[in-house]
């Protein structure tokens, strides 16, 4: 028989994508692969291309600040426990692999209910609120930074490991992504990303600069799904998208500069791809501040530009990307010397590593 691995996350396609990467890797070996996500996420329409068994739970959201809705949240948390632990009294996995976001939670404990081995990961540098809750349940958790293992207080529970990469987006075809847009080499290319959810701040940036954009570059814009401008089909040298996929490796290949939020998983495609970009982190005053961690960092190392969030106008997108053309050869350098690449290859093995492994008791 076939081994068997269930994946959990979701909520954004941050918590989504790294998954993508392993469970093609684990088709490809032959597991038997199936996936656990929330009933209305975005993980569900990510994960169909792929032809696996999809499952929805309910989850809460966790959220850090008042709502009234986190009065029904735990509610939904204990129904999501309960429909886990019997998908995974019936299905009966090798083992789990979590990828964080608020469905994951609920699904873990699922897991950890029915004896089942699990390995979760974390991307930021300081976990999210479901991998700190979590963690007291997984066998291991992989982090893609060192500097997030002070967080945690068994070590021996930690591999720093990197994040895994879709292999097909080191295959782009600069070209093909041109042809894609209308577009032609006689400029370099923009290529604007503001997250799976899209971005209100940056579409609002780019669309109010875009004389001044299409002027020197041409830009490619993935602005959300619902976000497309109608008002701007046709204009010369911009080409906007909701949301790319499978063109999105073409799209990248085609791109000079990249303009992105500062998601840990966006951001070390990025850097895997070699492209020099300017960093748009989320504001702390909507997020927990991950992705401002995320953008000083490599600022710090003058790998990113970066733009706070609630300074971001035409003014400083035009002089950020100043700067990074200035400087692009400086930042090509150092993109190089960090050697990043997928750890698709190390988290396969310690999730096989761990398939057979009994489950931890909460410590």
């Amino acid at each position: 028989m076939s081994p068997s691995i269930v994946f959990t996350g979701g909520g954004t396609a941050g918590h989504v994508t790294p998954n993508i990467a392993l469970i093609k890797e684990f088709i490809k070996e032959g597991w038997n692969v199936e996936y656990i996500g929330s009933v209305s996420g975005i993980e569900k329409e990510m994960i169909k291309p792929l032809d696996i068994p999809f499952h929805g739970v309910s989850s809460g959201k966790l959220r850090r600040y008042f709502s009234l809705k986190n009065l029904l949240d735990p509610f939904k948390i204990i129904l999501g426990i309960v429909q886990s632990f019997f998908l995974f009294y019936k299905i009966k996995p090798d083992v789990v692999f979590s990828k964080g976001g608020f469905v994951a939670f609920p699904v873990v404990v699922g897991a950890w209910l029915n004896r089942i081995p699990i390995v979760a990961h974390e991307s930021d540098m300081s976990p999210g609120l479901a991998n700190r809750l979590s963690f007291p349940f997984v066998n291991k958790i992989c982090l893609t930074f060192d500097a997030g293992k002070k967080y945690f207080k068994r070590q021996d529970k930690i591999e720093v490991t990197g994040t895994p990469i879709r292999q097909q987006l080191l295959t782009g075809n600069r070209m093909k992504g041109l042809e894609l847009c209308g577009f032609n080499s006689s400029k370099p290319c923009l290529l604007v990303v503001g997250g799976s959810l899209g971005s209100g701040s940056i579409n609002s940036c780019i669309r109010s600069a875009l004389k001044q954009l299409t002027s020197e570059f041409q830009v490619i814009h993935l602005c959300g799904k619902g976000k497309l401008d109608s008002s701007l089909v046709g204009v010369k040298g911009y080409c906007q998208f909701e949301y790319a996929n499978e063109e999105l490796p073409d799209l990248f290949a085609a791109s000079s500069v990249v303009i992105s939020r500062a998601g840990a998983n966006s951001l070390y495609e990025i850097l895997a791809l070699g492209k020099p970009h300017i960093l748009i982190p989320i504001s702390s005053q909507v997020s927990r501040g991950d992705q401002i961690q995320n953008a000083r960092y490599f600022q710090g190392l003058g790998i990113s530009v970066v733009i706070q969030d609630e300074l971001l106008k035409t003014e400083t997108l035009l002089q950020a990307i100043q700067e990074v053309m200035q400087k692009k050869d400086e930042i090509d350098t150092k993109i190089k010397a960090l050697k990043v690449e997928s750890a698709a290859d190390k988290i396969v093995a310690i999730i096989k590593e761990q398939a057979h492994v009994q489950t931890p008791r909460i410590v």
